[in-house]
This record gives structure tokens, sequence and C-alpha cells, in this order.
């Protein structure tokens, strides 16, 4: 007889259809979110020997926590220690523990899914990070392997040189189709290539890597806002870090961030993420992007290694990063190298920055990544039929405990 692994979550609130649901029980069985009406019509339809085969539902009290997708992070550097385009010599096995590690961590601060993200890097990093057996391809994950990879992020190395941030301007190139593959090596498990549409070049590259169903993001550009929209229209489908790395907004021609602006057809082409730090969008700057694009909003980190670990010195790659309490910077200057802020603080932040409500700021964590990527069926979302990954938030949207595929991962009162 088929083995069923039935748990029903009750005394929860569920966000669920950009709605927060009270008295409504979660059921979840073999990893999935189901639905309970339609499961059992079809027991009630089973012959006696099956029915004998169902065993009741283990209940899980949630003691009126709420129960939100798990988060999704789209740009994740690295954290704890580990520096995802770190060039150190490291042996593959080293390198997949250390992974291992990050994703375990991730759990606690809601994440149950994430993109490994290399910045500009050289083509032996690329092709090292990038080959069948890299420690970075796609995964799914477990209470032994932390949250599940989606995928690698490339930001860079196709940007602009005038907006080139925390990358090393000497390893940056101009993009064409041709230079894709001598540069990365392979595109297997690369979901999403950041680069700056105004490059000679890259607006066929945009076009090539859509029709190998890789997301084209645009970002770390000069572009105007005729570029970007040609850039929009050849394919790319989302903004990288909106504000940072691009020209302020200007009137006169506002560039990538004017795309807020475009019409209602527009919008619904493409997504914008944000890091809400506090640091690298002051609040007004967050609220007014929401205001102008709500369904479009994609919270992601940033994170670099320092990300929960002390004040110090660290790496980006090729670059030595100083950390302060709340703020990274590239050493001797002022130029901001990614974060070191959590996801669960960016929800909370952007809730108390924009007045959204409780599932607009999970959402714009779970739900919109999840569509970015054209996985919203299977992840982001507790619908029926989609994996069963959430997280256990208080009142304050403090994670208290971490669910992937049903199976608890990470708890705050328990070790794992």
């Amino acid at each position: 007889a088929r083995k069923f692994m039935l748990k029903k979550f009750i005394n929860c609130r569920l966000v669920r259809d950009h709605e927060l649901l009270d008295d409504i029980d979660l059921w979840v069985e073999n990893g999935k979110v189901i639905d309970p009406q339609q499961r059992f019509w079809l027991l009630g339809r089973s012959s006696a020997s099956e029915v004998v085969s169902h065993s009741e539902p283990s209940v899980i009290d949630c003691k009126g926590l709420i129960i939100a997708p798990g988060f999704i992070d789209l740009q994740v550097n690295g954290g704890f220690g580990v520096d995802f385009s770190a060039d150190d010599g490291k042996t593959s096995s080293i390198l997949h523990e250390d992974v291992d590690i990050l994703s375990k961590c991730l759990l606690a601060h809601g994440v149950t899914a994430y993109l490994p993200t290399i910045v500009t890097s050289t083509h032996e990093t690329y092709r090292s990070l990038l080959s069948t057996n890299s420690p970075l391809s796609p995964c799914a994950g477990d209470c032994h392997r932390g949250a599940s990879r989606l995928g690698i992020h490339l930001e860079g190395p196709f940007i602009s040189q005038q907006k080139f941030g925390a990358h090393s301007k000497q390893l940056i190139q101009d993009p064409t189709v041709l230079g894709l593959t001598q540069c990365y090596g392979s595109l297997e498990g690369v979901s999403i290539v950041t680069l700056a549409p105004e490059l000679q070049g890259s607006i066929d590259c945009i076009s090539y890597l859509r029709k190998r169903n890789i997301v084209c993001s645009l970002g770390h550009s000069t572009a105007s806002l005729k570029q970007s929209l040609a850039g929009i229209d050849a394919g790319a489908t989302l903004l990288t870090h909106l504000f940072s790395a691009m020209p302020a907004f200007h009137h006169r021609d506002p560039g990538l961030v004017g795309l807020l602006g475009c019409s209602p057809s527009v919008l619904r082409q493409f997504f914008y993420s944000l890091i809400v730090d506090g640091i690298h969008c002051k609040a007004e700057s967050v609220n007014m992007a929401f205001k102008c694009h709500p369904e479009g909003v994609v919270l992601i980190t940033d994170a670099i290694m320092a990300t929960g670990l002390q004040p110090g010195a660290y790496q980006l790659g090729t670059k030595n990063v100083t950390v302060t309490n709340d703020s990274a910077f590239i050493t001797g200057t002022d130029i901001l190298a990614g974060a070191v802020c959590s996801m669960a603080q960016c929800v909370r932040n952007f809730k108390a920055f924009t007045h959204c409500s409780i599932p607009e700021a999970v959402e714009a964590a779970s739900l919109h990544p999840a569509q970015v990527l054209g996985i919203s069926d299977q992840k982001g979302s507790l619908a029926f039929g989609c994996d069963a990954d959430f997280v256990l938030l208080d009142d304050n949207l403090i994670p208290q405990e971490t669910f992937i595929s049903g199976q608890k991962v990470w708890s705050r009162t328990q070790s794992f």
C-alpha cells in the first residue's frame, strides 16, 4: 500500500492569495500543499483496502503564528564566512561543505530557496563555478543541505564601466552572444544574468538568453529610458537592485528608474529588486517605488560573506571589504559592497517603510521572486499543489520555524 505522509497545521494564520487568512488549516502531504476536500473526496471513492492504508494526519499546533511562503532570495553573494566569487584555490569538496553551511544558516532567516550570485570575475572563476560538478548547481533543500538552490545569478561582467559599483572594473567586458559562452563556459544551471542594456551587443544577448529560458536583468547601467525600454522589449524582465549602480532620477531622461512611470502594459513586463536594508535606499525611495509598481517589487539581500558575522575585514570577489555594524564598503572608499542584512529584516523594513500589509511584505520576498523565475506554480505560494516550503512568523515577522517540503528544517528553540 502506498505510504501517505499527511500533516495538518492548525491554530495558524495563513498567507494565501494576497490575504492573511484566519481559521484555516494548512494540509501537507508528500511535501506538497494539498486541498483537504479534494483529498478526502478521492479517499471516499477508494476501495476498503486503500482506506485502511491511510493513516490519520499528524497534527501540528502553530500556537497562533503566521504561516508564510518561504522566502526566496535572488541575489546572495555569500554569507557566514563564504564568498561565492572567491578564487582562492579551494578544493571542490571544501567548497561544497561551505555552501551547505551557508544554505543551512539561511534557514534561520526564513529563506527556503536562493540564487548563489557571482560578481564580475575571471574566466577561470566562471568556468570553475559553472562546471558540471559545481557546488553552486541547483539542489533541493532539506535539513542537511539547508535552503534549496534554484540556479546561479551571474551579475556581470557585461556591465557599465561607469556604474561598476563594487565590481572589478578591469574584468568588465562588452557583451556578444559568442562572448557569453567564451566568458562563462557553460550556461547550465544559470537562472539570471544581469547586464547593462546600453552596451553594444546587449540586446542580442538578451534575446539569446531568453531563448535559453534565462532571466535577463538590467543593472549596473547608465541606460537612458529609451535604452531601458529596448532592453524590456528584447525580453529583460527584471531590474537589479533599483536605484543602486544606476544614475539618479532625472526628469528629462529618467533612465532605468523611469521605467516605474511607464504605462501598465509596460509595468506588467518587468519586476525590480530592492535592497531594503535601510542603507542602500531611504525609506521614502522604497515607498515611492512600491507605490508606482506594487506587483513588481522583489526583495533581495545582496548579502556578502560578512552577513551573520562580526564587523571587520572581508572579501567580495577580488575586492577588500570593510564591514561596520550595518554597512559594507570597499575598503578605503564610500562605495557600498553588497549588504549584511538578513531577508527577514528586509521584510520587516519593507513593511515599516511602505506601511503595506503583511501579505504584501511577505509576497515581495516569496511570490514575486518565484514569478520572476517562472516557478510560482511550485514555490513562493501556499496554493494547493505548491511545494510545502514555508516559515512560521510571529506578529513582528520574526521567524520561529522553517519548513522545506513539509519537513521542519530549523527552529528557534531546537537544534538540528
